[in-house]
């Protein structure tokens, strides 16, 4: 089974990265700035104001209303993967970071305005994906004995906690805003598709049902609609997310049900592997990307 989570920070992909925002009911797009390296995974800040995003393993903020990037200092953590989430407070930050010593992807967190990271998963490799609302558990997918599975964890560290158990890939958790469920995807039926659980693991209720291979649930901040990407049947393995592809971000109700695509695009892997819906609740945030020749 082969299984891409192993980004490789700093890596020429060959593209140009385009970061963008949609106003989700219109439809329309909005070309922030695009870069001659790969950028990737951009959150949106509680208060409106920036994006968060990784580049080149780097974590950088931009400005909305000007413009500005600035690179928020993370310590150690230089090689980090894409895989980075706020906390509900707004305060901090944390990252899945490939260490030095072995290459294995840990967490860590630190203030958002920067700071010396805190070592929260000695055990590799563990990517993180969701933040508690109530600010207390980090829900990530971790390989634990040759198997991905969902775990959580204080966010000061402790003992882990395994919540899925099944052959294949299980990846993607987040919480959903109420801290009632986490969404994550999941091969066990055969494609990756949408699942939903109980925030202690239980009750595991698939939520797509179509002919794609779906990443990545996030749901807006009111709860009401979830955001996705989806690769096309054949185009990948079920449980792969490469680059640089021909994918679609699609939209769906948080009950299930329908979904409807928002935007066609060349992305994949980076263009949106964390929750990047604006507060409003309106629009989101993504990288889209354009081969160079």
């Amino acid at each position: 089974m082969q299984v891409l989570k192993t980004p490789r920070p700093g890596e020429d992909r060959g593209v140009y990265s385009i970061l963008e925002t949609m106003d989700v009911d219109s439809g329309k797009r909005t070309v922030l700035r695009e870069f001659d390296d790969t950028v990737e995974a951009p959150n949106w800040t509680q208060d409106g104001q920036y994006l968060i995003f990784n580049r080149n393993g780097r974590i950088y903020r931009y400005e909305l209303a000007g413009g500005t990037i600035t690179e928020i200092y993370t310590g150690v953590c230089t090689a980090c993967n894409n895989d980075h989430v706020l906390s509900p407070d707004g305060s901090s930050i944390a990252m899945s970071h490939n260490t030095v010593e072995d290459g294995q992807s840990r967490i860590y967190k630190t203030l958002l305005s920067g700071g010396e990271p805190v070592l929260v998963t000695p055990i590799a490799p563990s990517y993180l994906h969701g933040w508690s609302p109530d600010g207390r558990t980090f829900a990530y997918c971790a390989e634990r004995n040759g198997q991905f599975d969902i775990y959580t964890i204080p966010v000061w560290g402790g003992r882990e906690k395994q919540l899925t158990d099944t052959k294949g890939l299980d990846d993607g958790p987040e919480y959903s805003p109420d801290g009632r469920h986490i969404w994550f995807n999941s091969t066990r039926s055969s494609l990756m598709q949408l699942w939903r659980m109980e925030a202690d693991g239980s009750n595991p209720t698939r939520m797509t049902f179509d002919e794609s291979n779906n990443w990545f649930a996030h749901v807006s901040p009111d709860g009401r609609r979830v955001a996705f990407i989806s690769y096309k049947k054949g185009d990948v393995e079920p449980d792969n997310h490469p680059p640089n592809r021909n994918v679609q971000l699609r939209l769906m109700n948080a009950n299930g049900g329908d979904f409807r695509v928002i935007a066609e695009l060349f992305g994949g892997q980076g263009t949106i592997n964390v929750n990047s819906w604006a507060p409003d609740s309106r629009q989101i945030a993504f990288v889209s990307y354009r081969l160079k020749k």
